[in-house]
């Protein structure tokens, strides 16, 4: 079975909400997860998962009270079921908690693709 792991890094930091900016983050995130699965590992978003339910859910706009029950929650669930947390891009409050969320579950974390070995 291939490990998965999760991939932590800014989403809305830096991008003042803007949803270009926003989505050059996910796009950085997702080219690091194709990079995972060539190498062999199953990679995860958080926002793979929490997006689509946030819109399914109503939400109005990235922060709303919608956005923020369903958003972070989703990601720290999602460790249970990671082998281990990649940290990507800059500053990150929501992602340096998944490292910590990771560490306090005693899970793999790794800084770079260099890092990761199983």
């Amino acid at each position: 079975m291939k490990k998965m792991i999760l991939i932590a890094g800014p989403y809305r930091s830096g991008t003042n909400d803007d949803p270009v900016k926003i989505a050059d983050h996910v796009s950085q995130m997702t080219r690091i997860a194709l990079e995972l699965l060539e190498k062999g590992y199953l990679p995860m978003l958080g926002e793979w998962v929490a997006l689509p339910l946030i819109e399914a859910a109503g939400s109005q706009r990235i922060g709303d009270a919608v956005f923020n029950k369903i958003f972070h929650p989703v990601a720290i669930d999602l460790l249970s079921h990671c082998d281990a947390v990649l940290r990507i891009g800059g500053p990150s409050q929501g992602a340096d908690e998944m490292m910590t969320q990771a560490r306090q579950r005693g899970k793999a974390v790794f800084k770079s693709m260099a890092e990761i070995q199983f």
